[in-house]
């Protein structure tokens, strides 16, 4: 598995960790990080401080575009797959776009319903064709 999509799962389980036990994220990515069993990747971080950072822009991007779907109706996975495939689309400029929407769908497929990885593909296209100029 490449360091970025073990970067990736790293942060979604953290993410999730945080959303399902109500923790701040920060916290508990600290407290991984000291941790180290398993490794969180420099990668993580930066995807976990970006979802903190943008958090209340990116519930709403998610929120937009989840047709017909609250962010609280979500499945708690799917939620955090969303979170971390929405910051790193857009607010990290060294990831191919289609690469972070192919690794969200991957996720979703290892992580999540049978249903999960086309409406994960769906929302975050519809994020990106709107929120990213075209050329």
């Amino acid at each position: 598995m490449a360091a970025r999509t073990k970067a990736r799962k790293r942060a979604v389980d953290v993410l999730y960790e945080a959303d399902v036990r109500s923790r701040d994220r920060l916290e508990l990515l600290r407290e991984r990080v000291a941790d180290g069993n398993p490794p969180v990747p420099d990668h993580a971080v930066r995807l976990v401080e970006g979802v903190e950072e943008h958090g209340t822009r990116i519930d709403q991007l998610i929120e937009a575009h989840a047709a017909n779907w609250s962010l609280d109706r979500l499945p708690d996975v799917d939620r955090a797959i969303l979170r971390m495939a929405t910051y790193e689309l857009l607010w990290v400029d060294d990831v191919p776009d289609a690469v972070v929407i192919d690794e969200a769908v991957e996720l979703a497929k290892a992580l999540s319903t049978d249903d999960s990885p086309g409406y994960v593909n769906g929302v975050l296209g519809g994020i990106l064709a709107a929120e990213v100029p075209t050329a």
